[in-house]
C-alpha cells in the first residue's frame, strides 16, 4: 500500500476579539499537510490544522472557509457567492466581482465589465495582471486608496455580510476562521480575515453606519491591525 505523504505547512488563523486593542488577532499555525490534490487529502489537512488550533486556543468551533471544508455555510460565505447590493442601482454582485471590477491601475481600470463575469473568471482576467501597478479602487464612483492594505476588500465583505442577516446567527457561533486556499505569501486579501472582522464588529455592536467608508476607515486607526501583512513584515511568514 502506498504511504500517504505529508509535509509541514503554515497557514493563518483569524480570531475575532472583543476585549482587545485588535478587532482580529492573526496567528500562524503549523500543521501536517497531506500532499495531494484529492478532496480527501485537503480535508485531512484542514482537520489537522483545526486540531492544532483547538489544542492551542481551546476553541471548539473553527470554520474553514474554502470549498474543501464541505460545510454549506462556507459556500454561502465565500466571496464568490456572498452578494453585495449596490445602493445606487440596487443590483447585486458577488464580493469577488465587486472587488475585481473596482481595481484601478497605472495603465487602465476600473474594468466594470467584470461585474457581470463569472466570479472565478473575473478573478483571473488578464487585464488585472497586465495593466501596471495597482494605484487604487473605484467602486461606482467611490474612490479608495490602496492604504491601509485590505481596507477596501474588508469593507466590501463586511457590508455584504451585514446585508445578509439570515447568515448572522450561525456565523456568530464560530471562534476562529481559516482558509486553506489562502496563501499570505501570494495574496493579502482574504475573506477569512474580513469574516473575523465582521464577527468582532457585531459582538462589539459597531456595525452601525459601517456602510460609510469614513466610519469604516477610522477602524484602522482606532484599533491595532493584526493581519497577514503585519506578520509578513515581522518575518513570521
Amino acid at each position: 500500500m502506498e504511504q500517504a505523504q505529508s509535509a509541514v505547512e503554515k497557514r493563518p488563523v483569524f480570531m475575532p476579539r472583543v476585549n482587545s486593542d485588535n478587532l482580529v488577532k492573526t496567528d500562524m499555525v503549523r500543521f501536517e499537510r497531506h500532499v495531494g490534490f484529492a478532496s480527501r487529502q485537503k480535508k485531512k489537512s484542514i482537520n489537522d490544522m483545526h486540531q492544532v488550533i483547538r489544542k492551542k486556543y481551546g476553541f471548539n468551533h473553527v470554520l474553514e472557509l474554502s470549498s474543501k471544508s464541505g460545510n454549506k455555510l462556507s459556500f454561502l460565505l465565500s466571496p464568490l457567492s456572498l452578494k453585495l447590493t449596490n445602493e445606487n442601482g440596487g443590483e447585486q454582485y458577488s464580493v469577488e466581482n465587486a472587488f475585481q471590477s473596482s481595481m484601478v491601475f497605472e495603465d487602465g481600470g476600473p474594468y466594470i465589465d467584470l461585474l457581470s463575469a463569472p466570479p472565478r473568471q473575473a478573478k483571473k482576467d488578464e487585464r488585472l495582471i497586465n495593466s501596471g501597478e495597482l494605484i487604487g479602487y473605484n467602486y461606482f464612483g467611490m474612490e479608495w486608496s490602496v492604504e491601509p492594505l485590505t481596507t477596501f476588500y474588508d469593507w466590501l465583505y463586511v457590508n455584504a455580510l451585514k446585508q445578509n442577516p439570515h447568515l448572522h446567527e450561525e456565523v456568530m457561533q464560530y471562534q476562529a476562521f481559516t482558509d486553506m486556499e489562502f496563501n499570505p505569501k501570494k495574496s493579502i486579501h482574504g475573506a477569512a480575515y474580513a469574516l473575523a472582522m465582521f464577527v468582532a464588529l457585531h459582538k462589539r455592536e459597531l456595525l452601525d453606519n459601517i456602510e460609510d467608508p469614513a466610519v469604516f476607515f477610522n477602524l484602522y486607526h482606532d484599533f491595532k491591525v493584526s493581519n497577514t501583512e503585519e506578520l509578513l513584515e515581522a518575518g513570521w511568514i
